[in-house]
């Protein structure tokens, strides 16, 4: 017998992915603090997003699926840090899980295989911003190496109310 981990296929995320990917990220866009957009997109408006994490280099798409239905249960990416030129070698990194596939350890394996697939990249940390409070998120940074190193009060207002973020470092 397998275990529901073992059922979860991670790879690059592609063209096809838009459409499901960008419904999960609505999700959170509507009805959670973790993302700071407030308005809903298109598959159309999420195009830039996806094609700016190509199959290689240092800002990735990686998507965890079923392997019999393809159906999606989660993404993880690394970005760019900041756009000037001198942080080149910084990536923020995120993941969301599809609603009802939590505690299957779809997050591990989804960052498990970005880490390994920016191993050869010329980069030099990872951070990750955490919407207060967000335990689970903070325990899968943390197993990864990431140490906190500073929280943001106040940030960010949705849903009527200021949210705190916790930011997070690993050097790569």
């Amino acid at each position: 017998m397998r275990s529901e981990r073992t059922e979860v296929q991670v790879r690059p995320g592609v063209e096809g992915d838009l459409e499901a990917l960008t419904a999960l990220y609505n999700h959170y866009v509507h009805e959670t603090p973790i993302t700071f957009d407030t308005a809903i997109f298109t598959p159309e408006e999420r195009r830039p997003w996806l094609l700016s994490h190509p199959e290689d280099g240092p800002h990735r798409l990686m998507v965890a699926t079923e392997p019999d239905t393809q159906e999606s249960l989660g993404y993880a990416t690394s970005s760019p840090f900041r756009m000037k030129p001198a942080y080149a070698t910084s990536v923020e990194t995120t993941v969301y899980v599809a609603p009802g596939a939590g505690r299957r350890g779809v997050g591990t394996l989804l960052y498990t295989a970005l880490f390994e697939s920016l191993s050869g990249e010329d980069l030099h940390r990872a951070y990750a911003g955490i919407a207060l409070p967000n335990e689970a998120s903070a325990r899968l940074h943390e197993r990864f190496g990431f140490r906190h190193v500073g929280t943001y009060r106040e940030v960010g207002r949705k849903f009527g109310r200021y949210w705190d973020v916790a930011w997070h470092e690993k050097p790569l």
